[in-house]
């Protein structure tokens, strides 16, 4: 034998060697499936999480709540004291009431019925007997007005204290009636008012009453101005 074949000879393996590679590798793989087997099995045995848990769980006893009713304040009644001039007859005390309906936050509608004196002291210095029964006369009116809020706001008094108010336009229809006459009366005027609390409020008006009067046979219109000062209550 050569020194080339003993080499040949001795690089090649034998077959046991090869044999015992090739168990080796089969124990090797035979292992790894095992464990990874292993592993799936505790993986679908283990219990899956809860996520519907709260942390913290409520306790909170439901109850029925009522709601309270508050009372919306449309309606207003008034008492009011002042002054009526009349154009021909002087001026006198008034006084009277009024029953109003907010219809919005900027209209309401008023009907308002007043009592005053008419006097005709002055002619009685010229026409012997005057022209009135007596020197004085009651006078009534009632009327039906439409009134606009056109400037509601505050008042403020001091650094403190502040009260609601509004201003507002008002005007309609009524009648006027003394010493036996009867007329259609037109008014117009302003007003005002403070509220000192939700449900009352201080009010002043100033008004026009306008009526034609025929007086010792002369037919025309006249202007009758009045001013009062009253509060008003609401509900």
């Amino acid at each position: 034998m050569t020194a080339k074949s003993r080499s040949k000879t001795a690089a090649r393996p034998s077959k046991l060697a090869v044999a015992a590679r090739m168990t080796a590798a089969t124990l090797a793989t035979a292992c790894l499936l095992a464990l990874l087997a292993h592993g799936s099995a505790r993986a679908a045995d283990a219990p899956a999480a809860d996520t519907s848990d709260q942390v913290i769980v409520p306790d909170v006893e439901r109850r029925d709540v009522h709601k309270p009713k508050y009372p919306s304040n449309d309606f207003e009644i008034g008492l009011f004291g002042g002054t009526y001039s009349s154009q021909n007859f002087g001026t006198a005390f008034a006084w009277g009431g009024r029953l109003g309906y907010d219809i919005t936050e900027d209209f309401f509608v008023e009907a308002t019925y007043g009592k005053s004196k008419v006097s005709d002291k002055e002619f009685r210095q010229i026409l012997p007997g005057g022209i009135f029964t007596a020197e004085q006369e009651k006078l009534k009116y009632y009327d039906l007005s439409l009134g606009w809020n056109f400037l509601p706001g505050e008042i403020f008094i001091g650094k403190n204290w502040a009260k609601a108010s509004t201003m507002y336009a008002i005007g309609g229809i009524g009648s006027t009636s003394f010493d036996s006459q009867r007329m259609q009366t037109w008014n117009f005027g302003l007003g005002a008012k403070l509220f000192l609390a939700d449900w009352v409020a201080l009010r002043a008006d100033v008004r026009d009453h306008i009526y034609t009067l025929d007086l010792l046979g002369k037919r025309g219109s006249t202007q009758n101005p009045e001013v009062t000062l009253g509060f008003s209550f609401f509900y």
